[in-house]
């Protein structure tokens, strides 16, 4: 993204208010800032107020949402459309793994896992990426109380050598999650550790 003008400061948080021009087909999947997270702590509930405004005149077509903050969700329900998709990053079940490698500033996978799980929406989706390593029975359990229609799982596509599971894990954790819902796989690959190719992705 870097010399584009929408990134020309990084990703520091901004509200593109052009966007709201645009228009969407019927049955069209619309992925909501999939660059950032509209649902930080950071993020003004204006901000929010407006894309869920704009979003309300396009009854037909569906809104995907993706935050690793869902408890945020709450705060909308209200003013959320039927059509919209809400999903949350889960990318492993043991925080302990999240504290000790610093993953990021987000809430810990626990607590977005009960924030799903608690919403009440029918439309839930989940992102298993970049995948961490996990307990296999857990993490099946957590995907499984979401409910969602569709779960995405896919590796780190970035070189960061996270501490990642073994490709075989992985494959019986997509099986599992076969047996209730729709899995759409992105990057798999063998770990970094297990001598996994970061630059060639199969």
């Amino acid at each position: 993204m870097k010399g584009s003008a929408r990134y020309g400061d990084g990703f520091v948080p901004r509200f593109n208010e052009g966007e709201l021009r645009t228009g969407f087909r019927p049955g069209e999947v619309v992925f909501v800032s999939d660059m950032g997270d509209m649902f930080g702590s950071w993020v003004p509930k204006s901000w929010i107020g407006a894309v869920l405004n704009h979003i309300r005149k396009f009854p037909r077509a569906y809104f995907l949402f993706l935050t690793k903050n869902p408890g945020r969700y709450c705060e909308f329900l209200d003013e959320i459309p039927g059509n919209v998709i809400l999903g949350a990053t889960i990318e492993t079940n043991r925080d302990d793994l999240y504290l000790k490698y610093q993953i990021s500033k987000a809430p810990l996978p626990s607590a977005r896992y009960k924030a799903i799980v608690d919403l009440d929406w029918d439309r839930k989706f989940v992102s298993i990426e970049p995948i961490l390593d996990f307990d296999l029975e857990v993490l099946a359990s957590w995907i499984e109380e979401v409910r969602p229609l569709v779960v995405a799982i896919g590796y780190d596509n970035y070189g960061n050598r996270l501490p990642e599971p073994p490709l075989d894990k992985t494959h019986r954790l997509i099986s599992k999650l076969r047996e209730f819902t729709f899995v759409i796989t992105k990057t798999l690959r063998r770990a970094w550790d297990e001598g996994g190719d970061l630059t060639q992705f199969f």
